[in-house]
Order: C-alpha cells, then sequence, then structure tokens
C-alpha cells in the first residue's frame, strides 16, 4: 500500500520569507512547490541583515508566500498532513513570525506542527536531493554556522567540530564590507575573485597546526583588513586589481581551511566504517564554486562520494524545512500550539558548547 505524506514548510530564521510544499510518497520526496522571497534590497543600506527590518517583512510577505507554495503545487491546506516550521535558531522575530503563522494555521485547520532546527533542514538536504543513505557527513557551512556533522538520523547527529568565532559567511560578509562590495557578501566576494591573484597577498590558514576539525575565521578578517589598508596607504587609495586580488587570497585561505579540515572530518567519519562514504555539503556557502570543486576533488582522492544540492537549496528555503517535517512527521514527532521559539538550538546535545552558553542556552 502507498504511503504519502504531504506537508508545508515555512522558513523565516533570517532575511528569506519562504514556504513550500513537499510530499513523500512512499520513500521518495518531491518537492511540489518552493516560494522564496529574498529581502536584500531592504537591508542594502545597512551594510548587513537588520533584524527588526526582517521580522517586519516576514509579518508582511508570509501569508503570500504560503498562498503562492500552495498555489503552485496544486493542493489545498485540506490536502496536508502537517505544518513544519522553522522554531530556531535564528534571528528571535523572524523565527517568531513564521511560528506564530504556523499556530494560526494550525488553529484554524488542525492540522499539527513540526518544529523544525533549521541546521537539521540543510543536514538533512541530501536525503531530499537524493536520498542519502544514514550514516553520512554533512559540512554545514552557511552564514552564522560552520561545523562537520555524522548524520545518522534526523534527530541524531554527532559534531565532529566546527567554528569557534565567525562561520565563512559571516567572513565573506565582513570583508564584502570592507572592501566596498555589495550585500549579501559571498557572492559578491566570489565575483571579484575571479579577476583576482591569490598568491599576491599573504594570509594566514588559521588551527591548520591543531589537529582536530575546529576552525577560525576571525583572525583571517583581521589580516585582511591590515592588508587592505596597507594597500590604500601604498596607492592612496584601494584599486580595482588590488580589491580583486584581496578577494582572491581571501578566498584561497578559507577553502584552504576547509579542505583541511575536511580531510581530518573524513578521517574520523571513515572510523565508523559506513557501507557507502559520502560527505554532503549544505548551506550558503556551499554555493561558492571554487569551495565546491576543492570538496569534490577531496573526496575523489578520499573514494569517498560528494554531494551538493542545486543552488538553490543551499541557501535559507522552506522545502529543506518540509522535508525535515516529513521525516519527523513519520517518526511520531509532532508540536502543538505550545510550541516556543529557539534562537539557540544546537543539533548535537552530547557535545560540549563551542561557543559557550547564555541566558538563552547554547550557542553552538
Amino acid at each position: 500500500m502507498t504511503k504519502m505524506t504531504t506537508i508545508l514548510g515555512i522558513e523565516s530564521s533570517c532575511d528569506d520569507t519562504a514556504a513550500a510544499v513537499v510530499r513523500m510518497t512512499d520513500d521518495v520526496p518531491m518537492i511540489l512547490s518552493s516560494v522564496v522571497e529574498s529581502q536584500t534590497e531592504l537591508h542594502a543600506l545597512y551594510g548587513g541583515v537588520v533584524p527588526e527590518i526582517a521580522a517586519r517583512a516576514h509579518a508582511e510577505k508570509l501569508d503570500h508566500c504560503i498562498e503562492h507554495a500552495l498555489d503552485q503545487a496544486s493542493v489545498g491546506l485540506r490536502d496536508l498532513d502537517a505544518i513544519a516550521v522553522t522554531a530556531g535558531p535564528g534571528l528571535i522575530g523572524g523565527v517568531l513570525s513564521g511560528v506564530m503563522c504556523a499556530k494560526g494555521l494550525s488553529a484554524a485547520t488542525n492540522l499539527p506542527i513540526i518544529g523544525v532546527n533549521h541546521l537539521a533542514g540543510h543536514a538533512l538536504t541530501p536525503r531530499l536531493t537524493d536520498q542519502l543513505a544514514y550514516p553520512y557527513l554533512m559540512l554545514l557551512v552557511s552564514g552564522g554556522h560552520c561545523q562537520f556533522l555524522i548524520v545518522r538520523g534526523a534527530l541524531d547527529f554527532t559534531r565532529l567540530g566546527g567554528t569557534i568565532d565567525d562561520a565563512p559567511g559571516e567572513a565573506f560578509d565582513k570583508t564584502a564590507r570592507l572592501l566596498g562590495l555589495p550585500q549579501p557578501g559571498g557572492p559578491s566576494v566570489e565575483r571579484t575573485a575571479v579577476d583576482g591573484d591569490p598568491s599576491r597577498f599573504s594570509f594566514p590558514r588559521p588551527l591548520l597546526d591543531r589537529d582536530d576539525c575546529d576552525m577560525s575565521f576571525s583572525g583571517l578578517k583581521t589580516a585582511l583588513l591590515r592588508a587592505r589598508d596597507a594597500a590604500v596607504a601604498d596607492k592612496g587609495g584601494l584599486t580595482t586589481d588590488d580589491r580583486a586580488n584581496l578577494c582572491a587570497g581571501f578566498q584561497a585561505a578559507v577553502t584552504d581551511v576547509l579542505i583541511e579540515k575536511t580531510r581530518r572530518a573524513i578521517r574520523l567519519y571513515l572510523a565508523e566504517c559506513p557501507a557507502i562514504p559520502a560527505i554532503a555539503v549544505a548551506g550558503g556557502v556551499a554555493a561558492n564554486q571554487t569551495i565546491r570543486v576543492g570538496l569534490q576533488n577531496l573526496a575523489d582522492q578520499m573514494q569517498t562520494s560528494f554531494l551538493a544540492p542545486p543552488l538553490a537549496l543551499c541557501t535559507d528555503n522552506a522545502a529543506m524545512i518540509a522535508y525535515a517535517g516529513i521525516e519527523l512527521f513519520r517518526a511520531g514527532q509532532t508540536d502543538d500550539l505550545t510550541l516556543s521559539v529557539r534562537p539557540r538550538w544546537p543539533l548535537d546535545h552530547k557535545s560540549a558548547p563551542m561557543l559557550g552558553s547564555g541566558k538563552k542556552g547554547v550557542k553552538a
């Protein structure tokens, strides 16, 4: 007998408002619709995401995104089995907007709610796109997070290491601001680096002297600032060539760190003797082609298959949230109108926190 599960996903953790419908027939998922409304223009003047502006924009756009997603999928609310919504981590105002919208729909339809960890959405994306079997190694590399995870199930994650300060995406954004490039910083730095010489400026490769999977990008950002200031002082301003060379050197340094730390993570993962070894990458920085090619080459060297989602599923989207919701729903995990938001929500609860804790809980 065919088993079919259809779930609406809602994502609003940062500056993209998204809704999607995903259907799982037996064990084969299909994205019926995926709608993403960007807020890039709203934040362009500020050099980064302004939480209050983001929250207000989510509140204004969510219902339109959901309506569009349902229409695109040719389904109605009565055709759904549940509503999955990002309940954290993220900017609290945006997360709250999505959760309250999901609660309103649940109250009106009696559909169950499934609170999804945004990071789990990224980590489970290879199962949505390629039905990748557990366990696999995940490099989750985004604007706010970077960590190596062994993914054994929808609720079973082991962190092997990650950033102890700035995530790569955050470092890319800060680099773009330092060099006068538009946001979002990742694509701007990547485009500018195409015309640059990565060897023109010498940048550090932090923590490569440590035999673990932890990373640091804060010092790299500071090194770029100093190199920029030296170039400006030498030439009376930042030339187009220097800007391109700085971007190329910065991108090369980030790539080298990610590749070497991934090599170490793969060794730890292979110790589990997976039947079909696989490493996957997800998150916004996974859209960077230089990093993708480097990871692909490394995987080939270590005889491990490599998976990267389509570019549209690298950045924040609701299809990954809907799919994660399907796995949780089929495992019997549901929430109700008491669902609360979690601005901090680590995937691995057993490992010691990397960034410490605060009143709102463990940061990462």
